[in-house]
């Protein structure tokens, strides 16, 4: 009995000291990461937030997290992209649940000179209709649909980001979309009306 239980022992020791898929981020991969991220991780905050200012304080702090926690990454729970947009999607639902209110989203409606004027306009105006379509959508959903996009996340890079199943976020995925394109058809039909 005594060496059942020290052989189970030893065998638990050696699990827990096995070496875990861990990779530090050195300097020149925080940097290619950063030049690779910044502007995703941005436009999913001021897709999610519609301020660009707490956009740019939540870019800044998921990129100054994973810095700070970059001994910890684990290959096995993710890429280091994931982990960052994981990190930014807290930080960005933390400042929503600081504010109690609906985000208000932002149009870059600068036109351009002349000729593409008309595509520009067409452009703008689809730019809207989906921005108005993702206010409409519960936060839960916005929050899925914006990480797949901005995050460019597989869907079980999305699973772990949100703690479910990876077949639970490409349901919950594909239900969103298709609210998505709801509110965005009737949207349209209002405005030719």
């Amino acid at each position: 009995m005594m060496s059942r239980f020290a052989s189970s022992a030893d065998e638990l020791s050696k699990e827990r000291s096995a070496p875990v898929a861990r990779t530090p981020l050195d300097a020149r991969s925080f940097d290619a990461l950063f030049r690779e991220c910044a502007p995703d991780v941005h436009a999913y905050a001021i897709s999610l937030l519609g301020d660009r200012a707490a956009a740019e304080d939540v870019t800044a702090l998921a990129f100054e997290r994973l810095y700070r926690s970059r001994a910890r990454l684990d290959l096995a729970r993710g890429t280091p992209r994931a982990w960052l947009f994981s990190i930014a999607r807290n930080a960005a639902l933390d400042e929503l649940r600081r504010r109690r209110r609906r985000p208000q989203h932002e149009l870059d409606e600068r036109l351009p000179v002349a000729g593409a004027a008309g595509e520009e306009l067409e452009r703008i105006a689809r730019r809207a209709t989906v921005h108005a379509a993702l206010a409409a959508l519960p936060i839960r959903e916005r929050e899925l649909v914006l990480l797949k996009f901005h995050g460019q996340l597989s869907n079980g890079e999305l699973a772990r980001a949100l703690g479910i199943s990876e077949s639970n976020a490409g349901t919950r995925l594909h239900r969103a979309l298709t609210r998505l394109r709801e509110h965005c058809s009737e949207l349209d039909r209002q405005e030719v009306a």
